[in-house]
């Protein structure tokens, strides 16, 4: 045996034992409620005193205390005193860096910047025209982190996250008919280059899931299938913790599940799809006489103002959603589902319905699953971009 083997399997060792520190450190925040980007949460909303990153970790006391003191020397966690028995509570340094999440949709684009663990700083939204091309997205969302960086602390960007309505394989983004102007394109590279920081890509669905498994309507679950419903209908799916993607990334297209195959033309392709009966879309073409041109939020205004056709709307816009709920509830058995995006707004107007629709067209064994409304609304992919950030962020690269 060489002599130099047992030094490099202490120095393995010791950077195992700093990453598992960091991780810690990193998913303390998950503990916590979400609030707005830059709001006080007080001196203990995140992290951990050494003892109880010691009983956490399964390190030793010493050990954790060595490499906090190592951590807190290089920059990457800082070390505030508390008082009585909960002692000195140790974080992520606000300077260690920033993350970036970027939600790319098919009207809007939002951008914003967070901490090293994921908490958001800043945040931003801006409408856009529909079928933009993915250049002049890009370029939008270069302004607006650069805005965004003028309002927050300096510190050096870490990495990014860049959400998109659309299935991804490889990084490169499937289907014009779902997502104009992408299709083809590597997102990851024209993303990088647009922001200048590693990034990685993910279906926006997916992102709005992981953050409602961690810190919203689904925190406490070890699995969940998150529903986007806006113009199209997406689904994240969080199995064990982890996002389930599928084989080649398309794993959650709920929206395009056929409920009738002499039903109206999808935009896929295909006729009947869920989207064609349960979406912004569908909703504003079933009140297109009686509200001409009107918003989703003007037709759940209606609805509880006491029309009855926006009641009825909103109730067959439910129960055909659970009809594709009692699909994926059957085939996947979550502990819960939870439903956000634009039609969510609507509350019990679309959920009572889905839970009918549900308990209608699914076994008995997953018949009441939980059907939940989104806790974090509009912000759920953008929270669940920085937090996947925070994840594929190697701290420890970036020392020193």
């Amino acid at each position: 045996m060489s002599l130099t083997e047992p030094v490099h399997g202490q120095t393995a060792l010791r950077a195992a034992n700093r990453r598992r520190v960091l991780d810690l450190l990193r998913g303390s925040s998950e503990r916590h409620p979400v609030v707005a980007p830059g709001a006080p949460s007080g001196p203990d909303d995140t992290g951990f005193t050494q003892a109880e990153m010691a009983r956490i970790s399964g390190l030793a006391p010493a050990t954790v205390s060595s490499i906090v003191k190592d951590l807190a020397g290089s920059g990457l966690v800082e070390v505030s005193a508390g008082g009585g028995r909960r002692g000195s509570t140790v974080r992520l340094a606000a300077g260690a860096g920033h993350l970036v999440a970027v939600d790319f949709g098919h009207s809007h684009l939002a951008v914003a910047v967070g901490d090293a663990a994921g908490r958001p700083l800043a945040e931003a939204r801006r409408p856009m025209p529909p079928a933009h091309p993915h250049q002049q997205a890009l370029a939008e969302a270069r302004t607006m982190l650069d805005e965004l960086l003028e309002s927050v602390a300096p510190a050096p960007l870490l990495g990014a996250t860049l959400g998109l309505p659309a299935p991804i394989t490889d990084d490169v983004v499937g289907s014009a008919a779902i997502f104009p102007g992408w299709e083809g394109v590597n997102a990851r590279e024209v993303g990088e280059a647009a922001l200048g920081v590693a990034a990685v890509v993910e279906n926006d669905a997916n992102l709005g899931a992981l953050a409602e498994q961690r810190v919203g309507a689904a925190s406490g679950s070890s699995s969940c299938v998150v529903v986007k419903i806006s113009s199209g209908v997406g689904a994240g799916i969080v199995l064990d913790g982890h996002i389930w993607r599928g084989a080649t990334g398309s794993a959650g297209e709920l929206g395009h599940l056929t409920l009738d195959e002499q039903g109206p033309l999808c935009r896929c392709g295909s006729r009947g799809c869920l989207e064609a009966y349960a979406s912004v879309t569908a909703v504003r073409a079933l009140m297109a006489e009686q509200l001409p041109d009107a918003d989703i939020a003007h037709i759940v205004e209606a609805a509880r103002a006491g029309s009855v056709a926006a009641r009825r709307a909103f109730e067959d816009a439910g129960l055909h959603l659970g009809w594709g709920l009692a699909g994926i509830a059957t085939l996947v058995n979550p502990d819960v589902l939870v439903i956000g995006g634009d039609l969510a707004r609507a509350g019990d107007l679309v959920l009572e319905p889905a839970r009918t629709g549900l308990r209608r067209h699914a076994i008995d064994a997953v018949a009441g699953t939980p059907v939940l409304a989104s806790s974090l609304g509009g912000r759920a992919s953008l929270l669940g971009g920085l937090l996947l950030a925070a994840e594929s962020t190697d701290l420890l690269a970036l020392e020193g």
